[in-house]
């Protein structure tokens, strides 16, 4: 992947949110923030993204229970690729993101990315998990309804995941298959990933979207079932 891409907002079932150099996001639990955060954790105005020359900045704006970047409450930190983000329960991940998508663009009134496929496209789309965590690809694939084999390489072993105009149809590793595979691959956490377009599945395993299969595995983790 190239080393520096769009950078982006995660923080599912939301839809993803890309940064503008230079302009400022405002997260909290008001109306008027840019990222709604819920739950009673959160602060009406509770932290802010910036822009400048040299990146982006997170910077807690005076809120209650605080801001963690990877853990640890900050005042201001400095992002990197694959830093999450902490309000109250609520996990963002900064990342940033390029090769394989073109034409991305915001639209101005809700503020939300959307990924077109360019037609006839056989570039590979691929990249470290630590960057570009498993639920952030597979938003970008659902939103760019792509179709194609993604494949994730890590050390709990080789994951696929197929998909067809963004929904995954079937998954495998190697003890599981259909959707208890999708929701092994989506809590991977090291590695690579690799999404060849246009590989069709040979069986159709999950009846899903890819923001019920994040659901899922969020529920599953949340009750320990993981």
């Amino acid at each position: 992947m190239p080393k520096i891409g769009t950078p982006m907002l995660f923080c599912p079932p939301d839809a993803p949110l890309a940064l503008r150099p230079r302009n400022t996001v405002v997260l909290g639990r008001s109306r008027s923030c840019d990222l709604r955060i819920g739950g009673g954790d959160a602060s009406r105005r509770h932290a802010e993204i910036r822009g400048d020359a040299d990146g982006f900045l997170v910077r807690d704006l005076g809120s209650t229970n605080g801001t963690l970047v990877n853990g640890d409450r900050v005042g201001e930190h400095r992002l990197a690729p694959g830093d999450r983000i902490e309000i109250g329960a609520t996990m963002i991940t900064f990342c940033e993101v390029g090769g394989g998508f073109e034409n991305l663009g915001l639209e101005s009134d809700t503020q939300k990315t959307i990924l077109t496929e360019r037609p006839a496209s056989n570039q590979v789309f691929e990249g470290e998990l630590a960057e570009i965590p498993p639920f952030a690809v597979l938003q970008m694939l659902e939103m760019g309804r792509k179709t194609g084999l993604l494949q994730f390489d890590s050390v709990e072993g080789v994951g696929r995941l197929w998909l067809t105009k963004g929904d995954p149809v079937h998954a495998e590793t190697k003890t599981q298959s259909g959707f208890d595979a999708a929701i092994a691959i989506v809590h991977a956490s090291t590695g690579r990933f690799t999404f060849q377009p246009h590989e069709t599945p040979t069986e159709r395993t999950i009846e899903a979207s890819v923001t019920e299969l994040l659901l899922e595995a969020s529920r599953a983790l949340d009750e320990g079932l993981l």
